[in-house]
């Protein structure tokens, strides 16, 4: 069954003009900039009193939000209690809400962990640990750091959070000038400007301070070309004359999940591409990872724009 997908077109451009914009294909085994952040700007530095957000009876100082090993909790009675490593860290084990949030949802530059099974959490880390899956920034590091008993804990809790939409996909010709701050999170430019969004994916806070403050309810824009998620539906559901498969065969009805499959429908844009370039590389391996390189082998960087684009406006 078709589904309709809303998206907000902003811009018009000619066909000639946008094709000025595309930058080169990426060379075989180059990681783009735009889904593999890398700090190359920052904020300025918070006022060190205690912050505080509307319906929370709780406050933090920003040393406090920052800290990885001991994450702020707006909202405690909005989930079950947590396991203990989701909220305390130790060593290189750092706390798991601090990256991917206490509602689970997390931020663009790490994932979100709702609406996937326990089991499937629980393979993701083990290839993570063995090395199978290549997270030298962050993940295998905590991997390695974590006990089974742990890792099982924190699966089964994120798997009891349901996941909701996080990211509003607007396609655009044009998006802000924008720069990568503290913990990989790209910010619009505070001094403005525009620039062509080319062959990219530009994905910013839709309230930077709620953002910076780890804000469970406060999600993020995803500017993609103008296109690109009727093109990424069509992709996604013909597999492309041969080019790919239908993704629905393995990741179901409304890409929202089957078994240990995971769902692809409403996940963070940057999140997808960077695991479509993961495996076409080779360095996103294990046992379920196989399953995947045929199917992106022939994919280019239009195809990953395209396909990620589309399974992020999806309703999760």
């Amino acid at each position: 069954m078709k589904k309709s997908v809303a998206v907000l077109v902003v811009g018009f451009v000619s066909i000639l003009s946008l094709a000025a914009q595309q930058p080169q294909q990426a060379p075989p085994g180059r990681e783009p900039s735009w889904a593999f952040p890398a700090i190359n700007g920052s904020l300025p530095a918070e006022e060190p009193s205690p912050k505080s957000l509307a319906g929370s009876t709780k406050s933090y100082t920003p040393a406090q939000i920052d800290d990885l090993s001991n994450p702020p909790d707006w909202f405690p009675d909005e989930h079950a209690p947590a396991p203990s490593i989701v909220q305390k860290g130790h060593g290189a084990a750092l706390a798991c809400g601090a990256c991917h949030l206490m509602s689970g949802e997390g931020h663009p530059e790490s994932a979100g962990m709702t609406g996937f099974t326990a089991a499937y959490i629980v393979r993701q880390m083990e290839d993570f640990k063995s090395g199978a899956r290549i997270d030298a920034a962050r993940m295998n590091a905590i991997a390695k750091g974590l006990s089974d008993e742990e890792i099982k804990q924190a699966a089964e809790w994120f798997a009891g959070q349901k996941p909701r939409p996080w990211t509003k996909v607007i396609e655009a010709a044009s998006v802000p000038k924008t720069f990568v701050g503290q913990g990989r999170m790209r910010f619009v430019q505070p001094d403005g400007g525009m620039e062509p969004v080319g062959n990219r994916i530009i994905t910013v806070p839709q309230d930077q301070q709620k953002a910076r403050l780890r804000d469970p309810h406060s999600g993020f824009t995803a500017y993609v070309p103008v296109g690109s998620v009727a093109k990424g539906k069509a992709l996604a559901e013909t597999g492309g004359s041969g080019k790919t498969i239908s993704c629905s065969i393995c990741h179901g009805d409304g890409l929202k999940g089957l078994g240990n499959v995971p769902r692809l429908a409403g996940v963070h844009p940057i999140y997808v591409a960077r695991q479509l370039y993961l495996f076409k590389e080779g360095t996103r391996n294990g046992g379920d990872a196989q399953l995947m390189k045929k199917p992106v082998a022939k994919l280019t960087d239009d195809d990953i724009v395209a396909l990620s684009a589309y399974v992020a406006s999806l309703t999760p």
